[in-house]
């Protein structure tokens, strides 16, 4: 997995900015909207939607040097709407929907998956100074790539067993739990951590 950056800064529905690290490239992409429901929450409208989220993402890239077309924005919604379905698989769990068949996993999002994971990805580079960074200038096929490898890498590895949801009723972020005991329950402890803090304490009051 791609684990090169801490995290996106994510805006609670109150309006709480908070740091929100899935773990992996490919669940960061989950961010930007999905199927069913999670479409209101869609923000790839655009081409250069795609290149300023690879931005915010731990790609880091610079959007301004990755080409996108609309072809290959096309190719972004299906490719994250094909893996959130492939997600729910492993976590049994789903956000909501009017048609439960939204987050039904099907043989064309395996498809899909394995089809954009065979373009050829983006191309790490070494740094003068030791660290790593991806060769711009760059087309959004290559970025595409790089995140459904990243989803081969996680679904086959490891971790594959610990790709989990938000353990708030009302929140859906997944993410991939890296932690050595495995008992990350929360997207962010500073959001849905403390939430459940605050419920408790309330609950513990209410029965005093």
């Amino acid at each position: 997995m791609i684990d090169a950056a801490s995290g996106l800064t994510l805006t609670s529905p109150e309006g709480t900015r908070y740091l929100f690290d899935p773990g992996a490239l490919c669940l960061e992409f989950l961010t930007t909207g999905g199927p069913g429901a999670l479409a209101r929450y869609d923000v790839l409208h655009r081409p250069g939607d795609l290149a300023d989220w690879l931005a915010l993402s731990r790609l880091r890239l610079d959007p301004a040097r990755v080409e996108v077309t609309a072809d290959e924005l096309a190719a972004a919604r299906r490719l994250r709407d094909a893996l959130w379905r492939l997600v729910c698989v492993r976590t049994a769990a789903r956000p909501p929907a009017a048609d439960p068949a939204d987050f039904d996993a099907t043989p064309d999002d395996l498809a899909t998956l394995n089809r954009l994971a065979a373009g050829a990805p983006l191309a790490p580079q070494l740094t003068a100074d030791g660290t790593r960074r991806w060769a711009l200038p760059a087309r959004g096929g290559q970025a595409l790539a790089t995140i459904a490898r990243d989803a081969v890498d996680l679904f086959t590895g490891p971790h594959r067993d610990r790709v989990r949801e938000c353990a708030t009723h009302d929140c859906y972020l997944v993410f991939v739990d890296t932690s050595r005991p495995g008992r990350r329950r929360w997207c962010a402890m500073e959001r849905c951590g403390n939430r459940h803090k605050v419920r408790s304490l309330r609950a513990r009051r209410a029965a005093d």
